[in-house]
């Protein structure tokens, strides 16, 4: 699946060194698309869809007519959604300020916001989701880490909604989008005005289809498969037109 690559400006002196936003998580959003050919999903090739992937790394495309016209990830995947120990989007200054105040230097600055961030970082207990719903009720950080997260991925979501004039399939995947019934109902509440609605019920149970029979907008819960997708990739370079199954 193409990956989106917008010029970030830069200063002409700069101009040589070509820095382009790509996204990440091409080889699961390439498999999601194609199973929603698979599903006969009309979407797919003729309409508006953004896909999801919610996991340990997560991000968003938004997809036009089978062509991906963003992504929420960037130049590297710390960009986009706060994830399990990275931070999502930040301001720049920020690197900066913390060199000023904190003498941070920019190796201890790239930890920070790859592997001391994101939801580990506001809970201050884990980057797992399943831990955090767990720990919620009694654990005010584990609550703020979880709204947080659900609170970002509605925002990216409106914004595609936005971009792609209107939306027919949403998909959700990864870790947290296939298996947390009550992260996928947090992020959808409230999003009615764009045509997304639940059914609790399919929800809870992780349905195929989990939006309801009067939703304009169809709201799916795909397994993603990235390890199939590499084997595909190296059957293909590598000319192993024999091998079957994949």
């Amino acid at each position: 699946m193409p990956r989106v690559a917008t010029i970030l400006p830069i200063p002409r002196r700069y101009e040589a060194l070509g820095v382009r936003r790509y996204g990440f998580h091409g080889l699961s959003y390439e498999f999601l698309m194609a199973e929603l050919v698979h599903l006969s999903d009309g979407a797919a090739t003729k309409g508006r869809v953004i896909l999801a992937h919610l996991g340990n790394g997560a991000s968003l495309a938004a997809v036009r007519d089978g062509k991906s016209i963003d992504t929420s990830m960037g130049f590297t995947p710390t960009a986009g959604l706060v994830m399990g120990t990275r931070t999502g989007d930040l301001d720049p200054g920020l690197v900066s300020y913390l060199a000023r105040t904190e003498q941070m230097s920019a190796a201890k600055f790239q930890k920070m916001v790859n592997h001391e961030s994101g939801l580990l970082g506001v809970s201050q207990t884990s980057s797992d989701m399943r831990d955090l719903l767990e720990r919620e009720s009694r654990d005010v950080r584990a609550a703020e880490a979880v709204a947080l997260f659900c609170y970002q991925v509605k925002k990216w979501i409106g914004s595609f909604v936005a971009a792609l004039g209107g939306l027919d399939t949403l998909v959700f995947a990864g870790g947290i989008g296939e298996n947390a019934p009550p992260v996928r109902e947090r992020i959808c509440d409230g999003l009615g005005f764009l045509g997304i609605e639940l059914d609790r019920e399919c929800n809870a149970k992780t349905a195929p289809v989990i939006s309801s029979d009067v939703s304009p907008v169809r709201v799916r819960v795909l397994r993603t498969d990235e390890e199939l997708m590499i084997a595909r990739s190296v059957t293909r370079v590598l000319n192993l037109a024999h091998t079957r199954n994949l």
